[in-house]
C-alpha cells in the first residue's frame, strides 16, 4: 500500500477522452470516469461494487425539500481489471442517457 492513500485518486491533468457529459482521466492505477453534470459537488463517500471492483465517489445534491441524496460523481476503474474500451462504453451509455433526457426536457435546445 502506498504511503498516501489519497494519491490513488489523483488524476492526470488533461482528459484522455471527453464527451459532452463526461471526462475520462487516468493515473497509473485507475481510469476515472467523471460526470460533467455533477462538477463542483463535494466528495462525501466512496463505495465499492463488490462484483466489479469499481469504486464510486459520491457527492450530495439536495431536492426542493432540502433532503440530501447521494449521487455518483466519479467512477474509478482499476486498470488491472478494465481496458479503456470498457470505460468508454460506460461513458457513452451515460452520454446517451443524458442526451435522451435533454431531448425530452428541452427539445428546442437539441
Amino acid at each position: 500500500m502506498k504511503d498516501n492513500p489519497a494519491s490513488s485518486y489523483i488524476e492526470s491533468q488533461d482528459p484522455i477522452r471527453k464527451g459532452r457529459f463526461y471526462f475520462i482521466f487516468e493515473n497509473p492505477e485507475f481510469y476515472f470516469l467523471t460526470d460533467k453534470t455533477k462538477r463542483g459537488l463535494e466528495m462525501k463517500d466512496i463505495i465499492v461494487d463488490e462484483k466489479t471492483g469499481i469504486k464510486t465517489i459520491r457527492g450530495m445534491i439536495y431536492d426542493m425539500d432540502g433532503i440530501g441524496h447521494k449521487v455518483a460523481i466519479k467512477w474509478l476503474y482499476p486498470k488491472s481489471r478494465y481496458e479503456i474500451n470498457s470505460v468508454v462504453g460506460d461513458a457513452e451509455k451515460m452520454e446517451k442517457r443524458y442526451r435522451e433526457i435533454r431531448e425530452m426536457t428541452c427539445p428546442d435546445n437539441v
